[in-house]
């Protein structure tokens, strides 16, 4: 077994464990069983299915800060308390997206039906996307109320939630699926966009988490691992959207839909600022149009403006400034910077 299987693992035996407490709490209020097999099946359905490489993260970083060789060398209740801070991303995770594909009206995910599209569901997803948000403090003070760190646990996932949500607003009002107007598109709202929607709780949250846990909670310290994860989150975004318009499906794993569904991506906003009135016009037709002929033209626009020289130029320059920030950290009060380096690791010339 793969040390990457053997993490997955060992993370998801926790899950059942935390489904059992919050089904308790339903249980404890005097649920119906009807409404308790409910919640249990919206938390089966929405949680685990994914890479739950967030989660896996917290886990990951605590034991980097703690200066151990793997998770074996936690005990028992250490390894599942921060592994609850793991399933507690998860859980945002899992509540962003049952709402976020009822407002693009996505049919799948995570190579099942969305949940609101599970029959009998519908629009009852929205309260269950609440539930599942809710679950994450309801595990926060079981478990962590008498700790030291509780406010700032609470604080993280308050503010980290909220920057998600604005993010998220922010590429509703510019890139709605039924209304193409690239005139609202630039780079710099496509950096605020993807730093708000996905750096913050994808990148910054876990190791945040795995910080306070440790005992590391200087603000100079959460800005230290900040000031690299925040632009390492970003340059994951603009990575997928390369691989949506350039990477092979057999390797990323699905066809790229960015072009047909008006994505505020960095490919188009970059073609933007290089294109002639010609080429714009052309962007302009073709863009966000839901047919292949239409798809093909932007595709073959983005290759003749040099789109996939001026990324590989990009990722270059921006791994090589993160390395530097990385070799310059201040590791006297605790941090440590291979907890950065990881990070990069697995992300720096990524092909799916």
């Amino acid at each position: 077994m793969s040390d990457k299987v053997y993490k997955r693992d060992k993370f998801l035996n926790v899950f059942p464990e935390l489904v059992e407490e919050l089904l308790q709490v339903l249980k404890d209020y005097g649920m119906s069983q009807e409404a308790i097999e409910w919640y249990k099946g919206n938390l089966n359905y929405n949680t685990p299915g994914g890479k739950l490489n967030r989660g896996i993260s917290v886990v990951d970083t605590y034991i980097v800060l703690k200066g151990l060789k793997s998770a074996d060398d936690l005990s028992v209740e250490e390894y599942k308390k921060i592994a609850i801070l793991g399933w507690c991303i998860e859980l945002l995770q899992a509540y962003f997206l049952v709402a976020d594909d009822m407002m693009d009206q996505s049919i799948t995910r995570r190579g099942q039906p969305c949940w609101y599209r599970n029959e009998n569901v519908g629009n009852i997803a929205i309260n269950d996307a609440f539930m599942l948000e809710a679950a994450i403090y309801v595990l926060l003070k079981k478990h962590f109320k008498s700790e030291s760190y509780y406010v700032d646990l609470l604080e993280l996932f308050h503010d980290v939630t909220f920057q998600t949500e604005l993010g998220q607003l922010l590429d509703l009002i510019t890139a709605p699926e039924d209304h193409v107007d690239l005139s609202k598109f630039s780079l710099e709202k496509h950096s605020f966009i993807v730093i708000f929607k996905t750096a913050y709780y994808s990148f910054y949250l876990p190791v945040a988490l795995a910080m306070f846990a440790a005992g590391i909670n200087d603000p100079k310290d959460l800005k230290q691992a900040s000031d690299v994860l925040i632009p390492l989150g970003e340059y994951f975004q603009i990575q997928d959207d390369y691989l949506d318009c350039f990477g092979k499906p057999e390797d990323i794993g699905k066809i790229g839909t960015d072009i047909q569904d008006n994505k505020c991506s960095w490919v188009v906003n970059t073609a933007l600022k290089l294109v002639t009135p010609e080429q714009r016009a052309l962007l302009d037709k073709h863009y966000g149009q839901k047919n292949d002929d239409s798809e093909k033209n932007v595709k073959e626009l983005f290759h003749n403006l040099g789109i996939q020289q001026i990324y590989l130029d990009y990722e270059e320059k921006t791994a090589s400034d993160l390395k530097e920030k990385i070799a310059k950290v201040d590791e006297s009060r605790g941090f440590k910077g291979e907890v950065l380096t990881k990070f990069l690791e697995k992300i720096y010339k990524r092909a799916k």
